[in-house]
């Protein structure tokens, strides 16, 4: 009996000092089981509680992706263009090595590089496109195609066609081509200009190879409205940070209701890969010129006839404005649209088709956007005094122009420059047949006027409003600037006129 005591005593001791040990290394986190001995914790590992809301929206958005991915991938497709290069187009002399910089071809040549064949060579590229019909027509960048001699398209389900050019515009980096096929997936274009900056996107395309194609990447509308970027003589860009590399470009930008609401075009960046700056048409722009190729074989666009410039604080100033809005009128040209309303140089346009003026990429692009013959209304400051004009557009000519010394009567000034009255032999050979006025000889480091911007060549024929004949008119004109104010130059420079608001000293 003592011993059955004994023994159950040991036992009991055995099972206390392993509940002991386990509870004590659960707690030093050691053992893991499918419940949890801390009880501050409201999930539990294994358990069936339902998932925080938080990790479901996230779900919901990943999920989101997916389904555009889905719906959008099989209208995105692969473009592959060769060009065939003739031995007269290689450059032959053009260095491969920073080696030849200093040794030439003719000598280091000859021990490693290879001779250029005789005949011809030929040169690849890819990039991508939108369908946007049934029957073929594809949407991509002008750039993607342009020069080449043969172009095939590769389809979502792996399918391969050879492609024919329909029409291309390099103004805004956009072409249209054509495969010969039936009952395609169509894309469903979006309104970009509903985008706000922040909106999630996807942008789909077949960057660098063949291999790679329909990538799907995911960002943010990072900014609207870019231009000066240098890409495209009309500019418009949405830019984003979705990743866009080498081959992307013609792909679509799309939002999360699965529309395509840009076309992929270029990418700013220091090592050619993608740094997080991207560039994308805006769909409406890029569909604009879509539909004038097919439908017309080439591009039509409105045209006022003038040239204008942007207006910063002291041009404002300049021209009695409380603050900077709207484009002023530097020229007007003869016979065209603007002149015919009764517009005239000086003139302030604040608003275009009830739309507000923000700057020379605002208008121009909303001027081109408009169809020749169309009538527009214009709001313009003249004299402090708003001005409603009604202007019947013109169409833009194919290659549109517009127009902008020696003597020993000559004058210094205290913004900084040198004049001389603009004789015969100098305006035959600056280019200023018929003008009037007093060219810039030479311009002062640091000068008002270098801040402005005036050149040594330029010709002024206006001050203040002041028409200009000579250096007489010129310091008469400048002389009743006030000490401290703005003073308005009216300046041809070349084949440009504009004005040039200097802030005079104190």
């Amino acid at each position: 009996m003592l011993r059955h005591k004994h023994l159950l005593i040991a036992v009991c001791s055995i099972l206390v000092g392993l509940t002991l040990g386990i509870y004590i290394a659960s707690d030093m986190g050691l053992v893991r089981f499918g419940f949890s001995l801390d009880r501050d914790k409201s999930v539990t590992l294994g358990s069936s509680e339902q998932m925080p809301d938080e990790l479901l929206q996230l779900q919901n958005t990943s999920k989101a992706f997916v389904i555009v991915a889905k719906l959008v991938r099989p209208v995105v497709v692969t473009i592959s263009s060769e060009k065939v290069l003739k031995a007269a187009q290689l450059d032959k002399n053009a260095p491969s090595s920073p080696f030849d910089q200093f040794f030439g071809d003719d000598f280091f040549g000859r021990f490693f590089h290879p001779s250029i064949p005789e005949g011809e060579m030929r040169q690849r590229g890819i990039g991508s496109g939108v369908i946007v019909s049934k029957d073929g027509y594809i949407l991509t960048n002008y750039h993607v195609i342009a020069d080449a001699d043969k172009i095939s398209v590769t389809l979502f389900n792996d399918k391969k066609y050879d492609a024919k050019v329909i029409g291309s515009d390099p103004k805004t980096d956009v072409a249209v081509i054509k495969i010969d096929a039936g009952n395609l997936p169509v894309a469903k274009f979006g309104d970009s200009k509903k985008m706000e900056v922040g909106e999630w996107v996807l942008a789909i395309g077949s960057p660098f190879s063949e291999q790679l194609e329909q990538t799907v990447t995911a960002g943010i509308i990072s900014a609207k409205g870019r231009s000066n970027v240098g890409l495209a003589e009309f500019e418009d860009f949405i830019q984003t940070d979705a990743a866009i590399n080498p081959g992307n470009s013609g792909g679509a930008l799309v939002n999360l209701r699965a529309e395509v609401i840009g076309i992929n075009t270029a990418i700013l960046s220091r090592t050619g890969g993608n740094q997080g700056i991207g560039f994308a048409i805006p769909i409406e722009m890029a569909e604009k010129v879509m539909d004038d190729l097919v439908k017309k074989g080439k591009v039509v666009r409105g045209w006022m006839g003038v040239v204008i410039q942007n207006i910063d604080e002291t041009m404002a100033q300049a021209l009695h404005m409380e603050k900077p809005a709207g484009v002023v009128i530097s020229e007007t040209s003869k016979g065209g649209p603007a002149e015919k309303a009764g517009l005239k140089r000086g003139d302030v346009i604040l608003e275009f088709n009830g739309k507000k003026v923000s700057g020379t990429v605002s208008l121009r692009n909303m001027v081109v956007e408009s169809a020749p013959g169309s009538k527009a209304q214009a709001t313009i400051l003249r004299d402090g005094k708003e001005k409603d004009v009604t202007i019947e557009l013109g169409e833009l000519p194919v290659e549109e122009t517009s127009a902008p010394t020696e003597t020993k009567e000559k004058a210094s000034s205290e913004i900084g420059i040198e004049v001389q009255t603009l004789t015969a032999s100098a305006a035959s050979r600056l280019g200023y047949e018929g003008e009037q006025g007093v060219v810039v000889t030479s311009v002062k480091d640091g000068s008002p006027a270098q801040t402005a911007q005036i050149a040594q060549g330029d010709l002024i024929t206006e001050v203040n409003r002041v028409k200009i004949r000579n250096v007489s008119d010129y310091e008469k004109a400048l002389s009743k600037s006030k000490p401290g104010g703005a003073a308005l130059f009216l300046i041809r420079r070349q084949d440009a006129t504009l004005f040039v608001a200097v802030r005079l000293p104190k």
